[in-house]
């Protein structure tokens, strides 16, 4: 079972952190800087996995990374979990994400791991439920910004002044005072 996927920057700096498990905000960030000095200390020749950290499990659990230019991406896993499989699953994970925000990444993640279970590793699967929920999300926020887009229309049409009688043949109204749009 996958415990924590957590991407750091080569300084220690957390760019995205998604916990399987619930920990304190405290604990979170102790095993962010545990995780990043454990990692990060490793020479680039050894293999990709090591014994988990004392806050995250200890020898129970394994820290599989991968470190790409400035970034490192680490599953802490318990013993279930194939350490290839996960490598595997990093790999093809990020190869396609680098370019997609951190919310997109987020949810490319919410694809694959549900409760700390993968549940889909076919990346064109993935990315087109993404792009499916991305469009959807760019609709409703459409829907969402109608009211807003109609007054300003409004606002920004060139109407002369609001009349201030009516007569129509032998009816005469008066008509009330009227907020101006300009």
């Amino acid at each position: 079972m996958i415990k924590a996927i957590l991407i750091f920057n080569n300084h220690g700096k957390p760019r995205m952190s998604k916990f399987y498990e619930h920990y304190t905000e405290d604990t979170e960030q102790q095993i962010i800087r545990e995780t990043f000095h454990l990692v990060s200390k490793r020479d680039e020749n050894i293999c990709n996995f090591l014994e988990g950290g004392l806050l995250i499990g200890g020898s129970d659990n394994k820290l599989i990374y991968r470190h790409y230019a400035t970034l490192y991406f680490v599953f802490c896993v318990d013993s279930s979990e194939s350490e290839l499989g996960i490598l595997d699953l990093i790999q093809v994970t990020f190869h396609h994400t680098a370019l997609y925000s951190v919310q997109n990444v987020h949810n490319i993640l919410a694809e694959m791991v549900m409760g700390g279970m993968v549940l889909e590793t076919n990346m064109s699967e993935i990315i087109t439920q993404v792009e499916a929920q991305g469009k959807m999300e760019k609709s409703e926020a459409g829907i969402a910004g109608a009211p807003a887009r109609a007054v300003s229309a409004v606002k920004n049409m060139n109407l002369p002044e609001m009349p201030k009688n009516i007569n129509i043949g032998d009816i005469s109204i008066k008509v009330p005072n009227l907020p101006s749009f300009k």
